[in-house]
């Protein structure tokens, strides 16, 4: 029950935050791209390899995990939203973002999460 608190605590926090953030984000750009969830998702990736090495290394105790990792984490990034905007973008017609879009939240992603695993070997 503990660990189920945990993560819905996590999860609520993370929520309030993608969405602050994202507005935060969205309402500064001056084109239709979901600048907002892409950056949520770019930060998430990298506080997950963050914590993932953190927790390899043995400096977090891994009953953070599923209040970190599932929780807060879980709870900050998005696969639905990114998957809806995608979907969103191609329907629209806007094809050149769509594929920016794509690629930009899958290798960014990958690269953002290894930055964090590295941040955290490196100190």
């Amino acid at each position: 029950m503990k660990i189920l608190l945990a993560v819905g605590a996590g999860s609520f926090i993370g929520g309030v935050l993608r969405y602050t953030l994202a507005q935060f984000i969205q309402t500064r750009s001056a084109i239709a791209f979901p600048f907002g969830t892409l950056g949520v998702n770019l930060i998430g990736c990298f506080l997950m390899g963050v914590i993932f090495a953190l927790l390899a290394k043995g400096d977090l105790a891994a009953t953070w995990r599923p209040f970190l990792a599932t929780g807060i984490l879980g709870g900050f990034t998005t696969f639905s939203a990114f998957s809806v905007e995608s979907v969103s973008l191609l329907q629209s017609e806007q094809y050149g973002h769509s594929v920016i879009y794509i690629a930009a939240s899958v290798l960014l992603g990958l690269l953002a999460t290894f930055a964090g695993i590295w941040l955290v070997k490196l100190v």
